[in-house]
Order: structure tokens, then C-alpha cells, then sequence
């Protein structure tokens, strides 16, 4: 099966590479931000769309949990990607020749040693790829931009080093969205299911709210609360849950979360990426 798939940036971005690596021979659709890639699903123009909601570093990407339980889409996967930084430049430029690197905030505050050691000037532009082209039309052979290998490949620039990020650990943790569920690949392992919660204002509401899970063997690998409109007594609780509802554990734990709750909604359940068995491993 080949399809369409949504991201938010410009071709080259780590999201968009994030699609070709879990959705090889996909086309890519690159949109100018996440409501437009949830659209593009919404609309038919994309099949799937991925979407990063954390990231090892930088923790939670703003927006996205606020999103996502009113986009209309569901849950059908995720993927994690590995964060790997190039210094790219114009081809024949050498590296004792660059003065300056071109990045995003975030990126160029993950490849300090790199800035140190080679006394490059950080110049900030809006995304990784965004610098890669805006290099890519500037003839200067003293800037660089930190960006990826495809970034590199798709604006015509030459790799001077590759994985000058300060920390190996760099990764990033998608959401893969759908306009409509799909049942689980025969065969999972291991399923994770994603929803959102509002828990009714009472003393020690969340509290009884999620005892369910503990009483029930569930695992919880992500709690996130953030503000409604506005309102501080509005909280609404994004989570991440090992299970499938079909299971009784999980089923039971989610009966009485809604009993506590003023709205629980799922919003997908699929199977875990490896990723997730790499890192219990190598906890071990």
C-alpha cells in the first residue's frame, strides 16, 4: 500500500523524514503547520499524517496535545526518530572555512560543542530545512546550516559532518494520525492506547481517577495536563496507556476512570514501535 502522508514544515525537515523512514514510497505532503496537515487528512488530500508530540530533549512540542482531541483524526501509530544533526554547505566548501552555522533554535542548542569548538556564529532562522534552502540560495561559502542528511540531498548541499548533535539520545516521538481507526496488525506484541480526560472538580478526584490503572496491572507511560481555554480549573489529562481497551485490565481501569471523569475520550489504540522494546532492553 503507497499513499499520501501530512507533515508540518518544508521538504526536508525531521518530520519529514520521520515519513519516509516509517512509510517508505509514501509521498510526502509538507504543510505550513499542524492544523493544515490535519486538514489535508480530513480533506482526502493525505491519508495519514505525522505529527511530533515529544521529544527526548525539548520534552512536550507545544500545540499538540491541545489539538489533537478535537482534530477529528485518530490514533493509528506512532514513530520515533532519531535526531541525527548535519553541518551542511555549498559543495566545495571546507569546513576551516565556515564562520557561521543556520538552524532553528532548538537544533542549534542541541550542537553547542560543534558552535564551540569551531567558534561558529549560531544565526537563527524558522526550522532546520527552512536554513538548509535559505543557504542553498545564498552563494556565501562561510555559512552552514544544521539540518539533516535528506535536507542536504533535496536543496543540493554537501554533508561536512554528520551527527554534530551534543547528545546521542536526540529522538523524537510521533503521533501517525488517520481520518478514520484502523483494528490492530494481527500479530501485535504490544499495544498502546492514547486518550484524553477531564476529571470532575472534587477533592482528590484525580487521585481515585487513576487508581483504576494501578489496581488493574495497567502501565502508564505518559500523563500530561494542560489548561482549557484558559481556565485554571479547567484541566484537561492526555495519556498513554500499555493495552488495548479489548483487554479486561485496561477495560476495567477505563470504566472507572469515566466514572470519576467529566469526559474520557479515546482516541486511538495501535502497536508500540520497537523503539520502546530497544529502551526497555537496554534499561535492563
Amino acid at each position: 500500500m503507497t499513499g499520501v502522508i501530512a507533515f508540518q514544515g518544508m521538504p526536508g525537515a525531521y518530520s519529514d523524514l520521520a515519513c519516509r523512514s516509517a512509510y517508505p514510497g509514501w509521498n510526502t505532503l509538507p504543510c505550513p503547520s499542524f492544523e493544515a496537515a490535519m486538514a489535508a487528512v480530513r480533506e482526502g488530500r493525505a491519508q495519514l499524517a505525522m505529527l511530533p508530540c515529544e521529544n527526548s530533549l525539548a520534552g512536550r512540542v507545544p500545540d499538540i496535545h491541545r489539538l489533537l482531541p478535537d482534530s477529528g483524526l485518530h490514533v493509528v501509530g506512532e514513530h520515533y526518530q532519531r535526531v541525527e544533526h548535519c553541518l551542511l554547505a555549498h559543495k566545495g566548501a571546507r569546513l576551516e572555512d565556515i564562520r557561521r552555522a543556520h538552524s532553528h533554535p532548538m537544533a542549534l542548542g542541541q550542537v553547542l560543542n560543534l558552535l564551540r569548538e569551531r567558534k561558529l556564529e549560531p544565526v537563527i532562522e524558522a526550522d532546520t530545512a527552512g536554513a538548509a534552502k535559505l543557504l542553498a540560495e545564498n552563494p556565501s561559502m562561510e555559512d552552514a546550516a544544521i539540518a539533516s542528511s535528506l535536507a542536504g540531498e533535496i536543496y543540493g548541499l554537501e554533508v561536512l559532518a554528520r551527527n554534530v548533535e551534543d547528545s546521542a539520545d536526540n529522538t523524537t516521538r510521533f503521533y501517525v494520525m488517520s481520518a478514520t481507526p484502523q483494528p490492530l496488525p494481527p500479530g501485535t506484541k504490544r499495544a498502546v492506547t492514547t486518550f484524553v480526560f477531564r476529571v470532575r472538580n472534587i477533592p482528590a478526584a484525580l487521585y481515585k481517577a487513576l487508581g483504576g490503572f494501578a489496581t488493574n496491572g495497567v502501565n502508564m507511560t505518559k500523563l500530561e495536563s494542560y489548561m482549557l481555554d484558559g481556565h485554571f480549573t479547567a484541566t484537561q489529562f492526555l495519556c498513554d496507556v500499555d493495552g488495548d481497551p479489548e483487554q479486561p485490565g485496561l477495560r476495567r481501569a477505563l470504566e472507572e476512570l469515566a466514572f470519576f471523569s467529566k469526559e474520557l475520550r479515546v482516541l486511538g489504540t495501535y502497536a508500540a514501535h520497537d523503539y520502546r522494546f530497544q529502551q526497555a532492553a537496554e534499561a535492563d
